[in-house]
């Protein structure tokens, strides 16, 4: 009945109203689109360039490869939470085999396509014949792929071969060729669920599972066959997103497998299973990219982002019930050729609404250019570390003094995500752009951009690999590990056991770090390092990996942390100790840090005054702007502080 009622109301109403609503209720998430390019048009008068709206189909052709192949196994009733460390796994193979193992390109391209491949019949084979619930299967999937691929890379990110890099590239100048992948494997999703015989399968088995097999369908040989689709397509955007970064990144795609899922179910799809489409997938993949894309350049807090993020997600899924419980469904294939005539005639009336209010919030924007204070963006590897945090407080304080206006953007330690920042800037009405890489390598390709865009660019803290940058603000991670090294070392007498805490697997800061600290540790021979672990920058890492140590280890007389963080959980592992009969040295000088240093449980902590840092690069790109010279590299002493000169340090 309230599908019957529904569609007697066009005629009731007029043809385009009600052929509007009809259209607007059985295109959900085509009309959330819809709604949100023309907010977005008319809150930002950078959104709506050629630069801007090719930028978002570049940040949305990752997701959308990977959504692409998620939506086999979520029609099919499944979920597949693997495809993130999937895609890692399959980009270092490629890169790895390309070079370290001196494999022909194309060979090594074919073995990362069997990786993917491989690891989506795994998953097929736990949940066909073992019996395993799928996300038990894929979580499982999850974790090896994610080891092996920092296994096989060491934790390091690994330079990708420059024949498959361009696939990072563009095609005359303008279009990008994720974008072009992205639609090949849009047009072969909606080929294998429309056309083939699999396809029907998945939607039979996802309708239905029991009645599927009784009607003569090889339903665990099918599943077998859709899982290796998503591993094909994960292995795929993997692929395509170490092209961007010209690097393999062995902590990659962390999160994706969530973006894939919502990006499928945004479009339309159901997780019970039996429906979904490739067109849905795109425009959930596209809805997305959007929102990051627009909420970055109306310089919205990255943790504001997050909660707008998951709002329109909640919000869009909610829609698409209401729709479904309202009775509202596409018109009958076999439909009349005046319905057809009428449902064409509401296309049109859509879009040629959507074309005019975007053309006139372009307008607006257009005539209301008048000269406004300079613009700088600040693209922060992470806001989760106190030492990030004082590098924004530095900058926003020179920022405040300077009268510029500063746009802050946390890429939450994933590169792949700060290169959509950086784009995003790049594409921005910005006078520079102040970078601390999430990797050297990876950044590079987004501050080509830059560069070519004629936007001055300063690195800080972390250099900028294969790109020109105005100037480097840095202290010297390598001469802090030594020093680091030397003040652990002369505290121990020379001579004594210690444990070393290290970052976060593949960032050049805790390479650098461990370099220096290795390096300063070899005039120090009767020291021994019996354990090297890492613990990810992070406190609570620290304090569970330092536990865990201490069961191997209980007599060590030291601990080397390549962040506060991690030293400060330490110290809360070690409790009494901490101070007395083994001594910790940090790296950062934070304000927990220095009063741990004050409090004497950690002996020192290897300050690199991130304020500073932060006051400097703002200050230079400023002057990067206005065309005047500014020195290429600009250093930032490194100090030791101890009890002994704690109280006279400021960071």
């Amino acid at each position: 009945m309230a599908t019957d009622t529904l569609k007697s109301k066009p005629g009731a109403q007029g043809g385009a109203t009600g052929g509007l609503r009809r259209l607007l209720l059985d295109n959900g998430a085509l009309t959330a689109l819809i709604v949100l390019v023309i907010a977005m048009s008319a809150l930002s008068g950078d959104f709506l360039t050629a630069d801007n709206l090719l930028n978002v189909g570049v940040q949305a052709a990752v997701t959308a490869i990977l959504a692409f192949g998620v939506t086999f196994v979520i029609v099919s009733a499944g979920i597949d939470l693997s495809v993130g460390s999937v895609a890692a796994l399959s980009a270092t193979v490629l890169a790895w085999s390309a070079t370290e193992a001196g494999i022909p390109v194309a060979l090594a391209v074919v073995l990362a396509v069997v990786t993917g491949i491989a690891c989506g019949l795994v998953n097929g084979f736990l949940v066909s014949y073992g019996k395993l619930p799928p996300f038990i299967a894929t979580l499982a999937m999850l974790s090896v792929a994610r080891g092996l691929s920092l296994v096989i890379s060491q934790g390091s990110p690994i330079a990708f071969p420059d024949s498959v890099s361009h696939l990072g590239d563009t095609l005359g100048g303008w279009l990008p060729v994720p974008v072009l992948v992205m639609a090949v494997m849009g047009l072969l999703t909606a080929f294998v669920l429309g056309r083939t015989y699999i396809g029907r399968s998945m939607y039979a088995i996802g309708g239905n599972e029991e009645a599927a097999r009784l009607s003569g369908l090889r339903v665990k040989r099918q599943k077998l066959a859709i899982y290796a689709f998503s591993g094909l397509f994960a292995a795929a955007a993997g692929i395509v997103l170490a092209s961007r970064l010209a690097s393999a990144q062995p902590q990659a795609a962390q999160g994706y497998e969530l973006d894939a899922i919502a990006a499928v179910v945004i479009g339309g799809a159901s997780l019970a299973g039996g429906t979904g489409k490739a067109s849905g997938t795109l425009i959930g993949a596209l809805i997305l990219a959007v929102l990051r894309n627009g909420l970055n350049l109306l310089s919205v807090s990255a943790f504001w982002q997050q909660v707008v993020i998951g709002v329109v997600i909640a919000l869009a899924v909610l829609f698409d019930t209401v729709r479904r419980k309202a009775g509202a469904t596409a018109p009958a294939a076999g439909a009349s050729g005046d319905g057809k005539g009428k449902q064409a005639l509401t296309y049109v009336i859509a879009a040629v609404v959507a074309v005019a209010v975007v053309g006139a919030t372009s307008l607006l924007h257009s005539g209301s250019s008048a000269a406004a204070k300079p613009k700088i963006g600040l693209s922060l590897s992470t806001l989760n570390n106190p030492f990030f945090v004082q590098i924004r407080d530095g900058a926003e304080e020179e920022a405040r003094k300077l009268g510029v206006d500063l746009t802050v953007t946390d890429a939450q330690n994933d590169a792949s995500q700060q290169a959509n920042q950086l784009q995003n800037f790049t594409s921005g009405s910005l006078s520079a752009v102040v970078v601390n890489p999430v990797d050297s390598d990876a950044a590079g390709p987004s501050v080509r951009g830059a560069n070519k865009a004629d936007i001055p660019v300063v690195a800080v803290d972390r250099g900028v690999n294969k790109a020109d940058t105005s100037a480097l603000v840095a202290s010297d991670n390598v001469e802090g590990g030594a020093l680091g090294a030397k003040a652990l070392a002369e505290k121990l007498g020379g001579k004594g056991t210690i444990v070393i805490l290290q970052g976060q697997a593949g960032t050049s800061a805790s390479r650098e770090r461990g370099a220096g600290f290795a390096e300063g540790l070899q005039d120090y021979p009767r020291i021994k390092v019996v354990a090297k672990q890492p613990a990810d920058f992070d406190r609570t890492k620290g304090l569970d990996v330092m536990t865990n140590l201490l069961q191997a280890h209980p007599d060590i007389d030291g601990v080397f942390a390549e962040n506060d963080e991690m030293a400060l959980g330490a110290i809360k592992a070690l409790g009494p100790k901490a101070g007395k009969s083994v001594q910790v040295v940090g790296f950062d000088g934070t304000p927990d840090g220095l009063k741990a240093v004050e409090a004497g449980t950690l002996y020192a902590s290897v300050a690199q005054q991130p304020s500073e840092l932060g006051r400097i690069a703002v200050r230079n790109a400023l002057r990067a702007a206005d065309g005047e010279k500014v020195e290429k590299m600009v250093k930032v002493p490194v100090k030791v502080v101890t009890q002994e000169n704690v109280a006279g340090f400021e960071g």
